[in-house]
């Protein structure tokens, strides 16, 4: 989800909730406590320079169960963001600390804002030989090597 989706749907909300990708709600007493720009400059393992830009948010779940981060306080902070750090319409990034700090996609299902989960991928494929598909290879098309055939003597 990009940015303007996310100020667009917290216009049209009355509340905010997250779901994580295992149908638990985020407790509704969380706070976003960071909104930030992302970058990410790096070499993959092809030798490509690359850089990457994102806007975070991070959730935190305190005891502070008397006070619910409503949907107008949330776009102010993203709009604070944008002029304070320059922030455009990059895709979102969500933290939030499972058993240690996860890093989620984030979608919307027209009431939760679903936490999705994210995955590592080889960048370079091209140029450091990962297959793009495991070859489908038949055991019956295998032939045994014949030192392993009765009376070969390899036993």
């Amino acid at each position: 989800m990009k940015l303007s989706e996310i100020k667009t749907l917290l216009n049209q909300s009355s509340k905010i909730a997250f779901q994580l990708p295992n149908g638990d709600l985020v407790p509704n007493h969380f706070h976003v406590t960071e909104v930030g720009k992302i970058t990410k400059h790096f070499i993959d393992c092809g030798g490509t320079v690359r850089n990457e830009e994102i806007v975070n948010f991070q959730l935190w779940n305190a005891n502070d169960y008397d006070h619910r981060l409503h949907p107008e306080k949330l776009l102010k902070i993203i709009e604070l963001s944008e002029k304070v750090l320059g922030i455009t319409d990059l895709e979102i990034e969500v933290e939030y600390q499972g058993d240690t700090i996860g890093k989620f996609g984030l979608d919307f299902d027209g009431t939760n804002f679903l936490l999705t989960t994210k995955q590592t991928d080889c960048l370079a494929k091209d140029n450091c030989g990962v297959p793009s598909q495991k070859p489908k290879v038949k055991l019956s098309e295998i032939k045994a090597e014949a030192c392993c055939a009765p009376n070969s003597g390899c036993c």
